[in-house]
Protein backbone atom coordinates (compact mmCIF):
# COMPACT_ATOMS: atom_id res chain seq x y z
CA UNK A 1 0.00 0.00 0.00
CA UNK A 2 1.42 3.73 -0.19
CA UNK A 3 3.93 4.85 1.63
CA UNK A 4 3.96 8.35 2.32
CA UNK A 5 6.29 8.66 5.48
CA UNK A 6 9.09 11.64 6.49
CA UNK A 7 12.30 11.58 8.25
CA UNK A 8 13.80 14.44 10.09
CA UNK A 9 17.30 15.22 10.20
CA UNK A 10 17.23 15.60 13.96
CA UNK A 11 15.12 12.47 13.85
CA UNK A 12 17.56 10.49 12.00
CA UNK A 13 21.07 12.25 13.51
CA UNK A 14 19.00 11.03 17.40
CA UNK A 15 18.73 7.36 16.44
CA UNK A 16 21.84 7.21 14.63
CA UNK A 17 23.34 7.82 17.93
CA UNK A 18 21.31 5.86 19.72
CA UNK A 19 22.30 2.81 17.08
CA UNK A 20 25.65 3.50 17.57
CA UNK A 21 25.39 3.33 21.29
CA UNK A 22 23.17 0.07 20.96
CA UNK A 23 26.03 -1.52 18.87
CA UNK A 24 28.53 -0.51 21.32
CA UNK A 25 26.31 -2.00 24.48
CA UNK A 26 26.03 -5.03 21.93
CA UNK A 27 29.65 -5.63 21.51
CA UNK A 28 30.14 -5.87 25.31
CA UNK A 29 27.88 -9.12 24.97
CA UNK A 30 28.91 -12.46 26.18
CA UNK A 31 29.58 -15.03 24.34
CA UNK A 32 27.28 -17.38 25.73
CA UNK A 33 24.44 -15.37 24.75
CA UNK A 34 25.56 -14.90 21.52
CA UNK A 35 26.64 -18.19 20.53
CA UNK A 36 22.22 -18.81 21.81
CA UNK A 37 21.00 -15.91 20.07
CA UNK A 38 22.71 -17.51 16.70
CA UNK A 39 20.80 -21.02 17.43
CA UNK A 40 18.01 -21.72 14.83
CA UNK A 41 14.90 -22.73 16.23
CA UNK A 42 14.83 -26.08 15.44
CA UNK A 43 18.36 -26.07 17.36
CA UNK A 44 17.03 -23.94 20.40
CA UNK A 45 13.95 -26.11 21.06
CA UNK A 46 15.66 -29.49 20.18
CA UNK A 47 18.27 -28.28 23.36
CA UNK A 48 15.44 -26.99 25.60
CA UNK A 49 13.98 -30.25 24.92
CA UNK A 50 16.41 -32.67 25.57
CA UNK A 51 17.07 -30.63 28.57
CA UNK A 52 20.46 -29.10 27.68
CA UNK A 53 19.47 -26.12 27.85
CA UNK A 54 17.01 -24.18 30.03
CA UNK A 55 13.90 -22.24 28.36
CA UNK A 56 14.83 -19.78 31.22
CA UNK A 57 18.61 -19.47 30.31
CA UNK A 58 17.62 -19.01 26.52
CA UNK A 59 14.74 -16.36 26.53
CA UNK A 60 17.46 -14.50 29.12
CA UNK A 61 19.99 -14.34 26.17
CA UNK A 62 17.70 -13.20 23.52
CA UNK A 63 16.46 -10.47 25.94
CA UNK A 64 20.06 -9.27 26.20
CA UNK A 65 20.38 -9.03 22.75
CA UNK A 66 16.52 -7.05 22.49
CA UNK A 67 18.40 -4.78 24.82
CA UNK A 68 21.04 -3.74 23.15
CA UNK A 69 19.56 -3.54 19.89
CA UNK A 70 16.87 -1.42 21.25
CA UNK A 71 17.41 1.33 18.74
CA UNK A 72 16.42 -0.59 16.36
CA UNK A 73 13.10 -0.10 17.29
CA UNK A 74 11.96 -3.23 16.55
CA UNK A 75 9.33 -4.21 19.23
CA UNK A 76 6.30 -1.77 20.42
CA UNK A 77 5.83 -3.65 23.41
CA UNK A 78 8.39 -6.02 25.31
CA UNK A 79 7.81 -7.15 29.06
CA UNK A 80 10.81 -9.13 29.75
CA UNK A 81 9.41 -10.36 33.13
CA UNK A 82 6.46 -11.40 30.96
CA UNK A 83 8.67 -13.27 29.14
CA UNK A 84 10.62 -15.09 31.85
CA UNK A 85 7.55 -15.72 34.12
CA UNK A 86 6.41 -17.93 30.56
CA UNK A 87 9.89 -19.34 30.13
CA UNK A 88 10.13 -20.63 34.04
CA UNK A 89 6.89 -22.12 33.39
CA UNK A 90 8.02 -23.76 30.22
CA UNK A 91 11.16 -25.31 32.68
CA UNK A 92 8.69 -26.69 35.04
CA UNK A 93 6.59 -28.65 32.30
CA UNK A 94 9.76 -29.99 31.36
CA UNK A 95 10.85 -30.67 34.97
CA UNK A 96 7.36 -32.39 35.80
CA UNK A 97 7.55 -34.43 32.75
CA UNK A 98 4.91 -33.20 30.93
CA UNK A 99 4.54 -33.89 27.29
CA UNK A 100 6.74 -31.09 25.41
CA UNK A 101 5.82 -29.54 21.98
CA UNK A 102 7.58 -29.60 19.17
CA UNK A 103 8.18 -25.08 19.72
CA UNK A 104 8.63 -26.10 23.53
CA UNK A 105 10.34 -22.56 25.23
CA UNK A 106 10.70 -21.25 22.02
CA UNK A 107 10.68 -17.24 22.32
CA UNK A 108 8.56 -15.77 19.02
CA UNK A 109 8.34 -12.36 17.75
CA UNK A 110 4.70 -11.25 17.26
CA UNK A 111 3.61 -8.74 14.37
CA UNK A 112 1.34 -6.27 16.48
CA UNK A 113 -1.35 -6.86 14.18
CA UNK A 114 -1.56 -10.28 15.49
CA UNK A 115 -4.41 -10.37 18.89
CA UNK A 116 -2.77 -11.31 21.57
CA UNK A 117 -4.45 -12.04 25.21
CA UNK A 118 -1.65 -10.66 27.49
CA UNK A 119 -0.47 -8.27 25.06
CA UNK A 120 -1.82 -4.66 23.64
CA UNK A 121 -2.60 -5.00 20.03
CA UNK A 122 -2.13 -1.48 18.56
CA UNK A 123 -1.98 -2.58 14.93
CA UNK A 124 0.91 0.42 14.75
CA UNK A 125 -1.62 3.26 15.35
CA UNK A 126 -2.28 5.24 18.33
CA UNK A 127 -5.91 5.08 18.52
CA UNK A 128 -5.88 0.99 19.39
CA UNK A 129 -2.37 1.96 21.70
CA UNK A 130 -3.78 0.54 24.87
CA UNK A 131 -6.40 -1.91 22.97
CA UNK A 132 -6.08 -5.12 25.12
CA UNK A 133 -8.05 -7.92 22.79
CA UNK A 134 -10.05 -10.94 24.88
CA UNK A 135 -8.32 -13.81 23.39
CA UNK A 136 -5.33 -14.70 20.96
CA UNK A 137 -5.58 -15.17 17.21
CA UNK A 138 -6.36 -18.98 16.47
CA UNK A 139 -2.93 -18.83 14.62
CA UNK A 140 -1.12 -17.92 18.04
CA UNK A 141 -3.11 -20.28 20.01
CA UNK A 142 -1.76 -22.87 17.53
CA UNK A 143 1.90 -21.82 18.35
CA UNK A 144 1.29 -21.19 22.13
CA UNK A 145 -0.24 -24.77 22.60
CA UNK A 146 2.99 -26.13 20.53
CA UNK A 147 4.79 -24.56 23.39
CA UNK A 148 5.72 -21.29 21.89
CA UNK A 149 6.14 -17.91 23.63
CA UNK A 150 5.54 -14.82 22.73
CA UNK A 151 8.61 -12.91 22.81
CA UNK A 152 6.75 -8.92 22.07
CA UNK A 153 4.97 -7.50 19.73
CA UNK A 154 7.17 -5.79 16.67
CA UNK A 155 6.44 -2.45 15.36
CA UNK A 156 5.35 -2.11 11.78
CA UNK A 157 3.94 0.25 9.18
CA UNK A 158 0.45 1.84 10.93
CA UNK A 159 -2.36 -0.38 10.03
CA UNK A 160 0.31 -2.65 6.91
CA UNK A 161 -0.32 0.25 4.90
CA UNK A 162 3.33 0.69 3.51
CA UNK A 163 6.50 -1.22 3.31
CA UNK A 164 9.08 1.22 4.79
CA UNK A 165 7.99 0.49 8.18
CA UNK A 166 8.57 4.22 9.19
CA UNK A 167 5.81 4.42 11.43
CA UNK A 168 4.44 8.06 12.77
CA UNK A 169 2.96 6.88 15.68
CA UNK A 170 5.73 4.56 17.37
CA UNK A 171 9.12 5.72 15.15
CA UNK A 172 10.77 4.06 12.35
CA UNK A 173 12.41 0.67 12.36
CA UNK A 174 16.21 0.62 10.69
CA UNK A 175 17.23 -2.14 8.94
CA UNK A 176 20.39 -4.33 11.21
CA UNK A 177 22.52 -4.30 7.83
CA UNK A 178 22.12 -0.50 7.67
CA UNK A 179 20.44 1.59 10.55
CA UNK A 180 19.97 4.24 7.81
CA UNK A 181 17.81 2.23 5.83
CA UNK A 182 14.12 0.28 5.81
CA UNK A 183 13.91 -3.02 7.19
CA UNK A 184 10.77 -3.11 4.33
CA UNK A 185 7.39 -3.69 5.07
CA UNK A 186 4.92 -3.73 6.67
CA UNK A 187 6.31 -6.67 8.76
CA UNK A 188 9.87 -4.66 9.19
CA UNK A 189 9.99 -5.32 13.75
CA UNK A 190 9.51 -9.00 12.87
CA UNK A 191 12.37 -8.73 9.95
CA UNK A 192 14.44 -6.35 12.13
CA UNK A 193 14.35 -8.64 15.08
CA UNK A 194 15.27 -11.79 13.07
CA UNK A 195 18.13 -10.93 11.16
CA UNK A 196 19.49 -8.61 14.09
CA UNK A 197 19.22 -12.41 16.25
CA UNK A 198 16.88 -11.14 18.48
CA UNK A 199 14.83 -14.50 17.60
CA UNK A 200 15.13 -17.32 14.95
CA UNK A 201 11.31 -17.01 14.09
CA UNK A 202 9.05 -14.79 13.40
CA UNK A 203 5.36 -13.88 13.03
CA UNK A 204 4.61 -11.48 9.80
CA UNK A 205 1.45 -11.11 8.28
CA UNK A 206 1.26 -10.46 4.11
CA UNK A 207 -1.31 -8.64 1.87
CA UNK A 208 1.24 -7.22 -0.24
CA UNK A 209 4.50 -7.91 0.35
CA UNK A 210 4.21 -7.52 4.08
CA UNK A 211 5.94 -10.76 5.00
CA UNK A 212 8.89 -10.80 1.49
CA UNK A 213 9.54 -7.46 1.27
CA UNK A 214 10.99 -7.56 4.57
CA UNK A 215 12.78 -10.78 4.24
CA UNK A 216 14.07 -9.61 0.98
CA UNK A 217 15.98 -5.92 2.81
CA UNK A 218 16.88 -7.97 5.62
CA UNK A 219 18.69 -11.32 4.35
CA UNK A 220 15.92 -13.71 5.69
CA UNK A 221 13.98 -16.77 4.24
CA UNK A 222 10.01 -15.30 4.35
CA UNK A 223 6.90 -17.51 3.48
CA UNK A 224 3.62 -15.79 2.04
CA UNK A 225 1.53 -19.38 2.08
CA UNK A 226 -1.42 -20.30 -0.35
CA UNK A 227 -3.93 -17.86 0.94
CA UNK A 228 -6.05 -19.79 3.65
CA UNK A 229 -3.81 -22.14 4.51
CA UNK A 230 -3.07 -20.59 7.72
CA UNK A 231 -6.04 -18.53 9.75
CA UNK A 232 -5.90 -15.21 9.54
CA UNK A 233 -8.83 -14.57 11.70
CA UNK A 234 -8.02 -11.91 15.23
CA UNK A 235 -5.87 -10.28 13.01
CA UNK A 236 -6.03 -6.33 12.13
CA UNK A 237 -7.48 -6.80 8.57
CA UNK A 238 -7.04 -4.98 4.89
CA UNK A 239 -8.90 -7.61 2.90
CA UNK A 240 -9.81 -11.30 3.33
CA UNK A 241 -8.99 -11.99 -0.64
CA UNK A 242 -5.39 -11.21 0.35
CA UNK A 243 -4.53 -11.18 3.97
CA UNK A 244 -2.25 -13.98 4.94
CA UNK A 245 -0.12 -14.36 8.20
CA UNK A 246 3.13 -16.16 7.56
CA UNK A 247 6.77 -16.58 9.04
CA UNK A 248 10.16 -14.65 8.77
CA UNK A 249 13.49 -17.07 9.46
CA UNK A 250 16.69 -17.07 8.99
CA UNK A 251 16.34 -20.70 7.52
CA UNK A 252 14.38 -22.97 5.57
CA UNK A 253 14.37 -25.55 8.62
CA UNK A 254 12.47 -22.99 10.90
CA UNK A 255 9.75 -21.92 8.45
CA UNK A 256 9.32 -25.81 7.64
CA UNK A 257 9.02 -26.20 11.58
CA UNK A 258 6.49 -23.34 11.40
CA UNK A 259 4.70 -24.91 8.85
CA UNK A 260 4.16 -28.01 9.98
CA UNK A 261 3.14 -26.81 13.22
CA UNK A 262 0.50 -24.41 12.11
CA UNK A 263 -0.64 -26.68 8.74
CA UNK A 264 -0.50 -29.59 11.01
CA UNK A 265 1.44 -31.77 7.59
CA UNK A 266 4.31 -33.97 9.77
CA UNK A 267 5.99 -35.46 6.56
CA UNK A 268 9.36 -35.16 6.04
CA UNK A 269 9.65 -32.42 3.11
CA UNK A 270 10.36 -33.91 -0.57
CA UNK A 271 13.65 -31.86 -0.81
CA UNK A 272 14.22 -32.46 -4.78
CA UNK A 273 17.48 -32.98 -6.79
CA UNK A 274 18.07 -29.72 -8.47
CA UNK A 275 18.70 -31.40 -11.72
CA UNK A 276 15.13 -32.44 -11.76
CA UNK A 277 13.73 -29.05 -11.32
CA UNK A 278 12.22 -26.87 -14.01
CA UNK A 279 11.55 -22.90 -12.90
CA UNK A 280 9.69 -20.48 -15.09
CA UNK A 281 11.59 -16.82 -16.08
CA UNK A 282 9.43 -13.86 -17.04
CA UNK A 283 12.02 -11.57 -17.45
CA UNK A 284 9.58 -9.15 -19.58
CA UNK A 285 7.36 -7.98 -16.29
CA UNK A 286 9.53 -8.91 -13.39
CA UNK A 287 13.60 -8.09 -14.37
CA UNK A 288 12.36 -4.65 -16.30
CA UNK A 289 14.02 -1.67 -15.05
CA UNK A 290 16.02 -3.22 -11.91
CA UNK A 291 19.01 -1.54 -9.77
CA UNK A 292 22.04 -2.56 -11.43
CA UNK A 293 22.92 -4.70 -8.35
CA UNK A 294 19.96 -6.22 -7.81
CA UNK A 295 20.40 -7.31 -11.40
CA UNK A 296 23.90 -8.52 -10.87
CA UNK A 297 23.23 -10.71 -8.25
CA UNK A 298 20.01 -12.40 -9.56
CA UNK A 299 21.99 -13.32 -12.71
CA UNK A 300 24.79 -14.66 -10.90
CA UNK A 301 22.19 -16.74 -8.15
CA UNK A 302 19.82 -18.25 -11.31
CA UNK A 303 23.64 -18.93 -13.19
CA UNK A 304 24.58 -20.94 -10.21
CA UNK A 305 21.16 -22.39 -10.38
CA UNK A 306 21.24 -23.81 -14.17
CA UNK A 307 25.40 -25.02 -13.25
CA UNK A 308 23.35 -27.14 -10.25
CA UNK A 309 21.18 -28.53 -13.20
CA UNK A 310 18.18 -25.87 -12.82
CA UNK A 311 16.25 -25.82 -16.27
CA UNK A 312 15.42 -22.23 -16.28
CA UNK A 313 12.06 -22.22 -19.09
CA UNK A 314 11.84 -18.45 -20.56
CA UNK A 315 8.56 -17.41 -21.15
CA UNK A 316 5.99 -14.54 -21.59
CA UNK A 317 3.06 -13.83 -19.38
CA UNK A 318 1.34 -10.77 -21.43
CA UNK A 319 -1.54 -9.94 -19.51
CA UNK A 320 0.30 -10.03 -15.80
CA UNK A 321 1.12 -6.23 -15.29
CA UNK A 322 -2.52 -5.43 -16.68
CA UNK A 323 -4.28 -7.82 -14.44
CA UNK A 324 -2.21 -7.02 -11.20
CA UNK A 325 -2.68 -3.40 -12.20
CA UNK A 326 -6.75 -3.94 -12.22
CA UNK A 327 -7.32 -5.81 -9.23
CA UNK A 328 -4.65 -5.73 -6.42
CA UNK A 329 -4.85 -1.83 -5.61
CA UNK A 330 -8.84 -1.89 -6.33
CA UNK A 331 -9.50 -4.34 -4.11
CA UNK A 332 -7.18 -3.01 -1.14
CA UNK A 333 -8.77 0.34 -1.25
CA UNK A 334 -12.36 -0.64 -1.73
CA UNK A 335 -12.15 -3.65 2.03
CA UNK A 336 -9.57 -1.34 4.02
CA UNK A 337 -12.75 0.50 5.39
CA UNK A 338 -15.63 -2.28 5.87
CA UNK A 339 -12.62 -4.84 7.14
CA UNK A 340 -11.31 -2.63 9.56
CA UNK A 341 -14.67 -1.46 10.75
CA UNK A 342 -15.53 -4.89 11.65
CA UNK A 343 -12.52 -6.04 12.82
CA UNK A 344 -12.94 -2.72 15.34
CA UNK A 345 -16.33 -4.51 16.45
CA UNK A 346 -15.84 -7.89 16.68
CA UNK A 347 -13.14 -7.58 18.92
CA UNK A 348 -14.40 -5.05 21.53
CA UNK A 349 -11.94 -2.64 20.56
CA UNK A 350 -13.88 0.46 21.58
CA UNK A 351 -12.74 2.31 19.08
CA UNK A 352 -15.08 3.48 15.41
CA UNK A 353 -13.43 3.58 11.84
CA UNK A 354 -13.99 7.26 12.21
CA UNK A 355 -11.78 7.73 15.37
CA UNK A 356 -9.09 5.15 14.07
CA UNK A 357 -8.78 7.53 11.10
CA UNK A 358 -9.14 10.53 13.14
CA UNK A 359 -5.89 9.32 15.39
CA UNK A 360 -3.92 8.33 12.52
CA UNK A 361 -0.57 9.81 11.58
CA UNK A 362 -0.94 12.41 8.48
CA UNK A 363 1.18 10.15 5.81
CA UNK A 364 -2.00 7.42 6.78
CA UNK A 365 -4.59 10.11 6.92
CA UNK A 366 -3.35 11.29 3.82
CA UNK A 367 -3.66 8.19 1.83
CA UNK A 368 -7.04 7.28 3.25
CA UNK A 369 -8.41 10.07 3.06
CA UNK A 370 -7.81 9.74 -1.48
CA UNK A 371 -8.08 6.40 -1.71
CA UNK A 372 -10.15 5.06 0.99
CA UNK A 373 -12.50 7.11 2.59
CA UNK A 374 -15.95 8.90 0.58
CA UNK A 375 -15.30 11.91 -1.38
CA UNK A 376 -11.92 10.51 -2.05
CA UNK A 377 -10.74 11.37 -5.70
CA UNK A 378 -9.57 8.06 -5.91
CA UNK A 379 -12.00 6.04 -4.06
CA UNK A 380 -12.93 2.48 -5.59
CA UNK A 381 -16.48 2.18 -7.06
CA UNK A 382 -18.30 -0.53 -6.39
CA UNK A 383 -18.70 -1.41 -9.94
CA UNK A 384 -14.88 -1.22 -10.11
CA UNK A 385 -14.35 -3.31 -7.39
CA UNK A 386 -17.02 -6.12 -8.99
CA UNK A 387 -15.30 -6.24 -11.75
CA UNK A 388 -12.07 -6.60 -10.63
CA UNK A 389 -13.19 -9.31 -8.30
CA UNK A 390 -15.82 -11.33 -10.58
CA UNK A 391 -13.73 -10.82 -13.69
CA UNK A 392 -9.99 -10.15 -13.38
CA UNK A 393 -8.97 -11.99 -10.25
CA UNK A 394 -10.49 -15.36 -11.87
CA UNK A 395 -8.47 -14.39 -15.06
CA UNK A 396 -5.21 -13.51 -13.69
CA UNK A 397 -5.68 -17.15 -11.29
CA UNK A 398 -6.47 -18.85 -14.77
CA UNK A 399 -3.13 -17.22 -16.10
CA UNK A 400 -1.04 -18.19 -13.77
CA UNK A 401 -1.82 -21.62 -13.61
CA UNK A 402 -1.91 -21.92 -17.59
CA UNK A 403 2.08 -20.70 -16.70
CA UNK A 404 2.90 -23.67 -15.03
CA UNK A 405 1.40 -25.83 -16.56
CA UNK A 406 2.24 -24.84 -20.31
CA UNK A 407 5.96 -24.45 -18.83
CA UNK A 408 5.71 -27.79 -16.40
CA UNK A 409 7.67 -25.68 -14.00
CA UNK A 410 7.25 -26.23 -10.10
CA UNK A 411 7.73 -22.36 -9.97
CA UNK A 412 8.36 -18.86 -10.84
CA UNK A 413 11.45 -17.65 -9.80
CA UNK A 414 12.33 -13.82 -9.92
CA UNK A 415 13.94 -10.75 -8.06
CA UNK A 416 11.69 -10.03 -4.95
CA UNK A 417 12.10 -6.69 -5.53
CA UNK A 418 13.49 -4.15 -7.93
CA UNK A 419 15.99 -2.93 -5.42
CA UNK A 420 18.40 -2.72 -2.26
CA UNK A 421 16.46 -1.43 0.49
CA UNK A 422 16.41 2.61 0.24
CA UNK A 423 17.29 4.91 3.05
CA UNK A 424 14.92 6.12 5.69
CA UNK A 425 12.46 9.17 4.12
CA UNK A 426 13.11 8.21 0.44
CA UNK A 427 10.01 7.39 -0.28
CA UNK A 428 9.17 9.55 -3.34
CA UNK A 429 11.26 8.19 -6.97
CA UNK A 430 14.00 6.50 -6.71
CA UNK A 431 16.86 6.45 -9.06
CA UNK A 432 17.30 2.98 -10.25
CA UNK A 433 20.12 2.86 -13.10
CA UNK A 434 19.37 6.13 -14.44
CA UNK A 435 15.64 5.60 -14.49
CA UNK A 436 13.21 7.02 -11.98
CA UNK A 437 10.91 4.64 -10.28
CA UNK A 438 8.37 5.27 -7.41
CA UNK A 439 9.51 4.09 -4.14
CA UNK A 440 5.67 1.73 -3.98
CA UNK A 441 6.92 0.09 -7.64
CA UNK A 442 10.65 -0.90 -6.71
CA UNK A 443 8.90 -2.33 -3.40
CA UNK A 444 5.73 -4.15 -4.69
CA UNK A 445 5.89 -4.48 -8.45
CA UNK A 446 7.48 -8.40 -8.31
CA UNK A 447 5.53 -9.12 -4.94
CA UNK A 448 2.02 -8.06 -5.96
CA UNK A 449 0.87 -10.53 -8.73
CA UNK A 450 1.42 -13.84 -6.14
CA UNK A 451 -0.32 -12.52 -3.22
CA UNK A 452 -3.19 -11.03 -5.52
CA UNK A 453 -3.54 -14.52 -6.90
CA UNK A 454 -3.35 -16.29 -3.66
CA UNK A 455 -0.42 -18.63 -4.90
CA UNK A 456 2.24 -19.61 -2.33
CA UNK A 457 5.31 -17.20 -2.15
CA UNK A 458 9.26 -17.94 -0.92
CA UNK A 459 11.63 -15.28 -0.60
CA UNK A 460 15.22 -16.71 -0.08
CA UNK A 461 18.06 -14.65 0.06
CA UNK A 462 20.69 -14.47 -2.77
CA UNK A 463 23.70 -12.66 -1.76
CA UNK A 464 24.78 -9.04 -0.81
CA UNK A 465 25.11 -6.04 -3.50
CA UNK A 466 28.15 -3.22 -3.25
CA UNK A 467 26.60 -1.59 -0.67
CA UNK A 468 26.28 -4.46 1.89
CA UNK A 469 22.60 -4.63 1.54
CA UNK A 470 20.84 -8.13 1.00
CA UNK A 471 19.44 -9.30 -2.69
CA UNK A 472 16.78 -11.84 -2.39
CA UNK A 473 15.16 -14.28 -4.56
CA UNK A 474 11.45 -15.38 -4.64
CA UNK A 475 9.87 -18.39 -6.09
CA UNK A 476 6.30 -18.62 -6.49
CA UNK A 477 4.53 -21.88 -6.84
CA UNK A 478 0.83 -23.39 -7.83
CA UNK A 479 -1.53 -22.75 -5.46
CA UNK A 480 -1.61 -25.46 -2.97
CA UNK A 481 1.96 -26.43 -3.14
CA UNK A 482 3.45 -25.34 -0.53
CA UNK A 483 4.96 -28.18 0.92
CA UNK A 484 6.48 -28.81 -2.52
CA UNK A 485 7.69 -24.81 -2.38
CA UNK A 486 9.43 -25.47 0.97
CA UNK A 487 11.35 -28.47 -0.45
CA UNK A 488 12.18 -26.70 -3.24
CA UNK A 489 13.82 -23.69 -0.67
CA UNK A 490 15.23 -26.28 0.56
CA UNK A 491 16.73 -27.22 -2.09
CA UNK A 492 18.01 -23.51 -3.14
CA UNK A 493 19.00 -22.71 0.43
CA UNK A 494 21.39 -25.19 0.35
CA UNK A 495 22.74 -24.52 -3.36
CA UNK A 496 22.71 -20.43 -2.66
CA UNK A 497 23.45 -20.48 1.28
CA UNK A 498 22.50 -18.07 4.15
CA UNK A 499 23.81 -14.23 3.84
CA UNK A 500 26.11 -13.20 6.78
CA UNK A 501 24.32 -11.47 9.90
CA UNK A 502 25.00 -7.73 10.60
CA UNK A 503 27.79 -5.99 12.04
CA UNK A 504 25.43 -3.94 14.17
Amino acid sequence: MSDRSVLTRRDFVAGASALVAGARAWAGTTAAASSLSDLSAAEAVARMRRGELSSESYAEALLERCTSAKALNAFITLEPDHVLRDARAADQLRARGAKLGPLHGLPIPVKDSVNTRDYPTSAGTAALRHFRPAKDAPLLSQLRAAGAIVLGKTNLHELSYGWSSNNHAFGAVHNPYDPSRVPGGSSGGTAAAVAAHLAPLGIAADTEGSIRVPAAVCGLVGFRPTTGRYSSAGVAPITALFDQVGPIARSMRDIELFDTVVAGEHGPLAVPELGTVRLAVCRTYFFDGLEPEVARITDAALTKLKAAGVTLVETEIPELGDLVGKITDQVQYHDTQPSLTHYLAEYGTGVTFQELVAQASDDIRATFAQYVLAGGSDVVTDAVYRKAVDDYLPRLRAVLRETFARTGTAALVFPATMTTAPRIGDDGMLLLGGRKVSFEDAMSRNIAPGSTAGVPGLVIPAGLAANGMPVALEFDGPAGSDRALLGLGAAIERLLGTEPPPRI
